[in-house]
Formats: C-alpha cells, structure tokens, sequence
C-alpha cells in the first residue's frame, strides 16, 4: 500500500482559533450524523464525558475512566502561545456539562502526560500516538450519576466506533456520533472517518461490544486523507499504563521544550508524508 497522505491540523481549544467552516461526516450509508445531546435523557448513560475549561486557554474534552482519573489529550495541557504546561490548578472538568449545567464540577490538582510526548505549536505526526493525557481530580465523583468508563483494547481496522465530543461551533451540549469507522491503523495510532473539530481534542472514542459503551482510544487531530477529511486519535494499550504509573511516582508535566523525544514514523511499516498546517491557517 502507497503511503498515505495526511494534511495534519490540531484539534485544539476552541477559543483559540477561528472558525474553520461546517463539520463534515464522510458520505457513507452505515455511518450517522452528529446528534446533539440536549436533554437529562439523551445524556444519561454519557455523563462521564465532560469539558475542560482549560484556565483562560479555551477548552478541551474529557472522559471519566475513574473516580478521581479524566482522560484527555495531551496537547490540551499546553498553552499554544508559549508552549508552557498549563498549570493544573486552573483546570476545571465539568462531567456533564451541557446548557450552562453540570453533573458536578471539580479542580485538578495533578495532570501527567507521556514522556515521551513533546508539545509543538506546529503539529508533528509522531506525537500524536503519545498525545493522551491523565488529569487527577481534587475530590472523586461519587454520585450515582457519573459513572466512570472502562477501558477497552484497540479497535481493528473497519471496526464500528463512535465518538462524544464538545467543539467549538457546539460547547454548551455535548454531540454523539454513534457510528463511525476505523479506516486504518497505522502504529498505535487510528485513522477514522469521525467527525471532530476544534475542542474536540481529548474526546473519548468508544466500542459498543460490551454493554456499556468502553473507551479505546482519544482524539488527538483532524486530518485529510485523499481529499476526505478523517481524524486521528492515539491508541491506549501501551501508554495509558505508562500515565498510571507516572501518576503514582507523582511526575507531572515537563517544562516548556523539555522531556525525551523520541521522534520516529507513525507506522512501522508504512510512513506518513505530513504537509503540516497551523491551526486555523
């Protein structure tokens, strides 16, 4: 297989860029359209999916997958004009939030990202497989009502998938896209026809095999592959343990431009050719 071309744009806080135009679903029969989750009932089952206010910096998604654990993106911590970790007491997860309300609200008193994830302004396609992010909230959730999500392994490829989201033309209510695809596969990181746009950077993508839907993977960029517009989101079997365990050692966020790098292809057998393009440029 030829590589595959990938124009790559962050899908980053909604505040921060301008408007890029309408959400697009790609053109297939099985897949649905964005739905908007407007009202108590058509987010019950969804409230561990919440929104990041992100201290002044806009906003990103995140998802539940503990009492006191939010998954997300890592490049939602980092603030776009100086490259600065944000710092995490400014952060704000509202589990639920949806019409000016919330399930509950609460502070971050720690945030972990990959160490081997190094933030750039300008998006670098080898980051985006360590582009996922734990948050530890100040006080559990423990209502009844918030219910964490499990955590499930990679989807294959052609797999049914779904994905709830906040972005930035609909962040007062959150949005379902109950069925979209994994279209590839390349490396820890999935190629799908989801559609995402700014803010939806950190959003939980599900499986629905077991019940209770399972998250397997996070938003992390918007991108087109051969004229179609896809996203890409990082895989959690390899470095979601990794987070875990630099949040039980208590190591947080590198300084600005610091941590190892370990810049290499997306895919051991097949190559990216990225044309980068800044955000809203």
């Amino acid at each position: 297989m030829r590589p595959l071309q990938i124009a790559l744009r962050f899908v980053r806080c909604a505040l921060t860029f301008a408007v890029l135009g309408t959400v697009a679903t790609l053109a297939t029969a099985q897949e649905s359209s964005l739905r908007r989750l407007d009202s108590r009932d058509d987010t019950r089952g969804w409230e561990a999916v919440g929104q990041l206010k992100l201290g002044g910096h806009g906003f990103c998604t995140g998802a539940l997958i503990a009492e006191d654990l939010v998954l997300t993106a890592g490049h939602c911590l980092f603030d776009k004009a100086t490259g600065a970790p944000i710092d995490p007491g400014a952060i704000q997860f509202l589990a639920g939030w949806r019409n000016g309300k919330a399930e509950a609200y609460r502070a971050i008193k720690r945030a972990v990202s990959h160490p081997d994830y190094v933030y750039q302004a300008a998006p670098d396609p080898a980051m985006v497989r360590f582009d996922v992010a734990i948050l530890q909230l100040s006080d559990p959730i423990r209502d009844g009502v918030v219910n964490p999500f499990a955590v499930d392994a990679q989807p294959v490829p052609g797999a049914e998938v779904g994905v709830v989201s906040y972005a930035h033309d609909r962040s007062d209510a959150p949005s379902l896209q109950r069925v979209c695809r994994v279209r590839d596969r390349m490396s820890e990181v999935l190629v799908m026809s989801c559609a995402v746009d700014f803010g939806a950077s950190g959003s939980p993508v599900f499986s629905f095999g077991y019940g209770r839907p399972r998250i397997v993977a996070v938003v992390s960029a918007k991108a087109t592959m051969g004229g179609e517009k896809v996203s890409l989101a990082a895989d959690l079997d390899e470095v979601l343990p990794v987070l875990k365990a630099r949040l039980r050692a208590e190591i947080g966020l590198p300084q600005a431009g610091q941590g190892a790098a370990r810049v290499s292809t997306l895919g051991e057998r097949r190559t990216i050719g990225a044309k980068f393009i800044r955000p809203g440029g």
